[in-house]
């Protein structure tokens, strides 16, 4: 089992930044690949991004690319979201998995391949 456990959500001005912290317990942190995915209301939970066990690899979705950076601390058992240029559309619970693999060969895209998850964490962008 890994619990994890996301914080640093809140209300910000478009824009703005936030920063989001996933720290993990349990089994070994750092064999696990970890992702970030979100859920807007009335909306589908869609991917964000994704890093390699190691931390030496990362993906990204289209809408975040160059505005946020996923990062690991693997001594920490924690995984992080720095998000910058903040706008509307980025409203909506933010939640981190694990993914057991630790990306052996592909991006982890789809939250089937996750096998443990946080209970989210609330991010609302005011225009």
């Amino acid at each position: 089992q890994v619990q994890l456990v996301e914080s640093g959500g809140g209300l910000v001005q478009a824009g703005g930044s936030l920063r989001l912290s996933c720290a993990a317990s349990g089994r070994t942190f750092s064999n696990y690949a970890m992702g970030w995915f979100r859920q807007a209301p009335g909306k589908k939970r869609e991917f964000v991004v994704a890093i390699s066990k190691s931390g030496g690899s990362t993906s990204y979705a289209d809408s975040v690319k160059g505005r946020f950076t996923i990062s690991r601390d693997n001594t920490k058992n924690a995984v992080y979201l720095q998000m910058n240029s903040l706008k509307p559309e980025d409203t909506a619970v933010y939640y981190c998995a694990a993914e057991p693999t630790g990306w052996n060969s592909r991006t982890p895209y789809y939250e089937y391949e996750y096998d443990y998850w946080g209970q989210g964490t609330q991010v609302t962008v005011s225009s």
